[in-house]
């Protein structure tokens, strides 16, 4: 990502007009579709817009693309989709999995950084998790959103992204990334429960 900084040097100026917050939104929300990791635009959210503006603006652009992503999967990429996660078995089980416990295990795996945002949102449209639940399990996405949106205003310079995603962490900050691993053992554990049951029942085990 050493590109990223640099591209961004020339559009800065103008995404830091109200006009630039504006245009972020679905700037983001394409981002997303396009299968992209969100940290880097979210701390650059944070950065331009401050944490909490950040967070409204990368929140609302997430959950866009991932409803556009959804969609995409459970409709016209179906075929795509299967293929694409035909190499990611964690993510394959998940599909079983939220399939029969819908919301609950949604909620856990936004809420958990061991599940890559943009290819999750595939395997729900492949799953048979309703467009409600999984609509009302993207709120799981703001501890991790207000998190990154927090770091990027702390850096407050793109250059200086990296290092403080390895740098030290005020008590705030560390409070989120417990809560994240917390929610990773909680959302391995069931989503690998439901897996094992959806295979027994499909004669798989």
């Amino acid at each position: 990502m050493d590109w990223f900084p640099q591209l961004l040097q020339h559009w800065l100026p103008a995404l830091q007009s109200p006009l630039g917050a504006v245009a972020f939104v679905p700037l983001y929300a394409l981002w997303v579709t396009l299968l992209l990791p969100g940290v880097w635009a979210s701390m650059l959210a944070g950065a331009l817009y401050g944490p909490w503006w950040g967070t409204v603006i990368v929140f609302v652009g997430a959950c866009l693309g991932a409803e556009a992503a959804f969609l995409l999967g459970r409709h016209w990429l179906r075929d795509w989709a299967r293929a694409r996660l035909a190499a990611l078995p964690k993510l394959q089980a998940v599909e079983q999995a939220v399939s029969r416990e819908g919301l609950k295990l949604v909620l856990l795996t936004r809420l958990s950084p061991a599940f890559p945002f943009s290819l999750l949102n595939l395997a729900y449209g492949l799953s048979e998790v309703s467009l409600r639940d999984y609509t009302v399990g993207l709120i799981g996405i703001l501890p991790g959103t207000v998190l990154f949106c927090g770091l990027g205003a702390l850096a407050g310079d793109v250059a200086r992204f990296g290092d403080v995603l390895a740098g030290r962490a005020d008590a705030g900050t560390w409070a989120l990334r417990i809560i994240g691993v917390l929610a990773t053992l909680a959302a391995v554990w069931v989503a690998g429960k439901a897996a094992q049951k959806a295979l027994r029942d499909a004669g798989e085990l």
